[in-house]
């Protein structure tokens, strides 16, 4: 390989599986081992552009138990590319234990640039983007509450990730702690066959998809508090 990395953080497609850079399709063709998030849905991804690479699975439930064992094999001169099942890794997925792993004890990271789902969502909400704060998912109940009291001062706009049947609660409390004029984006299936961005405020927003069937990965765009 060209690089001289060992550990290669390797971003994949959201939705549209032709959102894969050049250099990506390479470096998953010429690495030793692909560690993968969900071997079965990263397999659909492989066959597509015919790649081969033996896969690992790697995920939130058994990154503890294998990163030693990884990093000893990085160390002893294997490649290996880290994947998820859809955008970049380390972003609300795992990823940032074996860099830092990997940091500790000398071996070489790249990252690639590529997907990621909150950038085009931000794009297209029509808020400010020269300044803003991803938040990823809002703890589902320890501490909810105390985030939201947190983030009603934050003047920046607001990225969230949510999941469908969590969205019309999440948009509830938006409107309580944020307000219901505050405008915001709603974002889901970007860049598949459905996608659909709704920007209004959030209580037009909640009205909308209070009647609507939610379906796929959603983010959420938030207006930060003027000042």
């Amino acid at each position: 390989m060209q690089e001289s990395a060992s550990l290669f953080l390797v971003p994949t497609p959201i939705g549209n599986l032709e959102d894969i850079t050049l250099r990506s399709l390479r470096i998953l063709k010429e690495v030793d081992t692909i560690l993968a998030e969900d071997t079965r849905k990263s397999g659909i991804l492989l066959k597509h552009y015919e790649i081969s690479t033996k896969q690992q699975s790697y995920h939130a439930f058994n990154e503890h138990r294998t990163l030693s064992k990884l990093v000893e094999r990085l160390k002893n001169g294997e490649k290996m590319a880290l994947i998820t099942d859809a955008g970049t890794p380390a972003i609300s997925d795992p990823g940032f234990l074996l860099v830092r792993e990997c940091l500790a004890n000398s071996i070489a990271v790249e990252s690639l640039p590529g997907a990621t789902a909150f950038v085009p969502a931000l794009v297209k909400s029509g808020l400010p983007a020269e300044r803003f704060c991803f938040e990823g998912f809002l703890p589902h109940k320890k501490g909810r509450q105390t985030k939201l009291e947190q983030l009603s001062e934050e003047s920046r706009t607001m990225i969230f990730y949510e999941s469908p049947h969590r969205l019309l609660k999440t948009l509830t409390q938006f409107s309580e702690f944020f307000g219901k004029d505050r405008l915001a984006s709603v974002s889901r299936e970007l860049t598949k066959i459905h996608e659909e961005t709704v920007n209004d405020t959030l209580a037009n927003l909640l009205t909308y998809f209070s009647t609507s069937k939610i379906k796929g990965e959603i983010v959420v765009v938030v207006e930060g508090k003027s000042k």
